[in-house]
């Protein structure tokens, strides 16, 4: 049986923002962090090992496969900043597209540093994406 490996974790976000070697980056998910607690109005919680979540939703596909997974997240990575956003949400091209610098795979949005992108639209693709999979998952 299938056991998921990004669970929510008692670990500290602070210690894990503290450890991020890059001073820079550091500094920039300390401002993630403030941007993220204050548009999505929850605690930041560690996910696994390396993702700050926020707020949390519980998803069952039509394969039967099912976990939890927070609304939105980000993570201080080496190479880049991840930033999590709902999978599957077909309004978010339109906000990345005023977005800023930045690369995207099937959940990510991957950014160099927050200096390169507005954090108007920053904060409105986590409200969005939010949106989106409340309404898509709705809690029981």
């Amino acid at each position: 049986m299938y056991e998921q490996k990004t669970k929510e974790t008692n670990h500290s976000v602070v210690e894990f923002i503290e450890n991020v070697e890059s001073p820079k980056k550091k500094e920039d998910a300390y401002k993630l962090l403030d941007i993220f607690t204050e548009t999505t109005g929850f605690e930041a919680k560690m996910w696994g090992p390396s993702i700050i979540g926020f707020g949390s939703y519980h998803y069952k596909y039509k394969t039967g496969h099912e976990g939890d997974a927070p609304l939105v997240g980000f993570s201080p990575r080496k190479a880049k900043i991840s930033l999590y956003f709902a999978p599957g949400d077909p309004d978010r091209e339109a906000l990345l597209s005023k977005f800023g610098k930045h690369t995207t795979g099937a959940a990510c949005v991957y950014i160099n540093k927050l200096a390169d992108v507005d954090v108007d639209v920053l904060q409105k693709l986590i409200t969005q994406s939010m949106e989106f999979l409340l309404k898509t998952y709705p809690q029981v």
